[in-house]
């Protein structure tokens, strides 16, 4: 399929046309966030995923994955991250590390650890050219780890996973998903990571995007918790610098300013989703407004360029104030436009996680308030199953 594209190279507003309005300069994307599948045999309460996900039987098939790959490469995108749900339950998924090292894009699987993911696949996958695996774990505690993800075993087979990536070779990263029901047991993650030889852990708070939003009264921590946290965190990567990288995410609730969002808005990534929608970010579907168009339709690079959902937010001309006005709006381009929806209800306000904003002082005390609290009980996907309660 041949589409023309607008020109990546950038123009002068004069060459626009328009000495008022702003030109969004476009680079090239740096990455591809390929989410295989929304499938997954974990059940977690703090998932980020759409709230309605995509049925096996609409997922993009081989050889449309690969097609999508190959038009990565010629925009110049150098990365892929298979994600999804959990990408190893694609039966596929060695065909598609395979085509990706073909094409020369350095691949990244991002996983939870599903059961279908053994000792000969991770082999395999090591051949066929994968470079780094990055493995989620919920807690230290077996029996914590395994209520906070809703599937019972799957503290054991991550540990195993663990372990199999090490003798395989390949670079790995243990992505801590903190909260208050586990941020007691920091320390321990970091020694995890030092054990296992991960060259890299991420420390992050629970982002409140998706079905992670139901369960946020359950997960919230206290100012002083996230104080402790960060200490915690600030000694270790003094203790073993040059040994791990520790990355640190803050609960956005309670920052000064806010994160860089993918990079900012349809600048450096594209998020694709199991049946092929192009997405600026891996959480846009929140938004109920936006349109997105599909790789079945239409081919990367014309998305890129051309798809009205990745050109809503991108660069300055939409920000309100405080943002238009604020020298640091082409930093973090303005923060997360889907943190905005659901916080206020309008994706182009001002990002709440902002302290400039009109409402980040009332978003900071809720949060602040929820923490004192109790935690509730977590609300599954799966009503019913055997975490619904806890132990």
């Amino acid at each position: 399929m041949t589409e023309s594209v607008k020109p990546s190279t950038p123009q002068t507003n004069a060459e626009a046309g328009d000495s008022e309005t702003p030109v969004v300069v476009m680079d090239s994307p740096l990455a591809l966030l390929a989410e295989l599948t929304h499938r997954c045999p974990f059940q977690c309460s703090y998932c980020s995923n759409p709230l309605q996900l995509e049925a096996a039987g609409q997922e993009l098939d081989t050889a449309t994955w690969c097609r999508v790959m190959d038009e990565a490469v010629e925009m110049g995108m150098h990365q892929v991250h298979f994600s999804g749900g959990e990408p190893t339950l694609r039966k596929d998924l060695e065909e598609l590390v395979g085509h990706a090292t073909k094409a020369g894009l350095y691949s990244n699987l991002i996983t939870a650890g599903g059961a279908l993911l053994d000792e000969s696949r991770v082999q395999s996958m090591a051949k066929l050219g994968l470079e780094h695996v990055q493995l989620s774990f919920d807690d230290i505690d077996e029996k914590n780890a395994d209520y906070i993800s809703g599937y019972k075993g799957g503290h054991k087979t991550k540990l195993n996973i663990a372990k199999w990536v090490r003798d395989a070779g390949m670079p790995l990263t243990i992505n801590a998903v903190c909260h208050r029901q586990n941020i007691h047991h920091l320390e321990d993650f970091i020694q995890l990571a030092v054990d296992f030889g991960a060259d890299r852990l991420e420390v992050a708070q629970v982002q409140y995007y998706g079905w992670a939003l139901k369960n946020r009264a359950a997960f919230i921590t206290t100012p002083q918790q996230l104080d402790e946290a960060t200490a915690t965190v600030e000694a270790a990567r003094e203790r073993l610098k040059g040994t791990l990288v520790i990355d640190y995410v803050i609960p956005d609730y309670y920052a000064k300013r806010p994160k860089v969002c993918m990079g900012g808005w349809a600048r450096r990534f594209m998020n694709i989703n199991p049946v092929g929608l192009a997405l600026p970010c891996h959480a846009a579907e929140v938004i109920p407004d936006l349109e997105f168009d599909s790789v079945k339709d239409h081919n990367l690079a014309w998305i890129w360029e051309n798809s009205k959902s990745f050109n809503e937010f991108r660069g300055t001309a939409w920000m309100p104030e405080p943002c238009r006005s604020c020298d640091r709006k082409e930093l973090d381009w303005g923060g997360c436009r889907c943190q905005a929806f659901a916080l206020t209800g309008e994706a182009a306000n001002a990002d709440p996680a902002c302290d400039l904003s009109p409402f980040h002082e009332k978003i900071f005390r809720m949060a602040a308030a929820e923490a004192l609290k109790p935690p509730p009980e977590f609300i599954y996907r799966r009503m019913g199953a055997e975490f619904n309660t806890p132990y």
